[in-house]
């Protein structure tokens, strides 16, 4: 297993509740970054928990359900519009990256946690646990979940 969470030479997939869409990963993974801003809680309904592929190294196998959802800034969230899963997020900043919420994953996915943004923006229900790195207010300049 390599550091990015796909076994060298083999690939990943993962897909939506319904199975109306499904990808496969083909390509490195960046580690799980958790993101708490008031947009990524409203798609996920908690904290957005996301990967990372390049756009190059993501195959649809399905997307007759595929939803995208423009929040504004030049975000994008993806979900199935049959059952609601949330899938994806995207940043016209970053074209060439697709983020991929770390659920829709088949398992096992070889990945950790190791960053949360926007901690200060937590639900208040809610304490984030402490993860290698934490930036807790909005001075962090991409809304995340995007962000390598």
């Amino acid at each position: 297993m390599t550091d990015d969470g796909v076994p060298p030479g083999q690939a990943t997939g993962g897909g939506c509740g319904c199975r109306g869409v499904r990808y496969t990963i083909d390509g490195p993974l960046r580690s799980v970054t958790d993101c708490h801003c008031e947009p990524c809680r409203r798609f996920t309904g908690h904290h957005l928990a996301a990967t990372q592929v390049a756009v190059r190294h993501i195959v649809f196998d399905g997307t007759e359900t595929l939803t995208w959802f423009e929040s504004g800034l030049g975000v994008q969230y993806g979900f199935c519009g049959r059952c609601g899963s949330s899938l994806f997020w995207r940043s016209s900043e970053r074209p060439d990256m697709l983020s991929i919420t770390a659920g829709t994953l088949d398992p096992p996915s070889g990945l950790t946690t190791e960053v949360a943004l926007f901690t200060a923006e937590h639900g208040d229900y809610h304490h984030p646990e402490p993860v290698a790195v934490s930036h807790d207010s909005s001075s962090t300049t991409s809304p995340a979940c995007g962000s390598s």
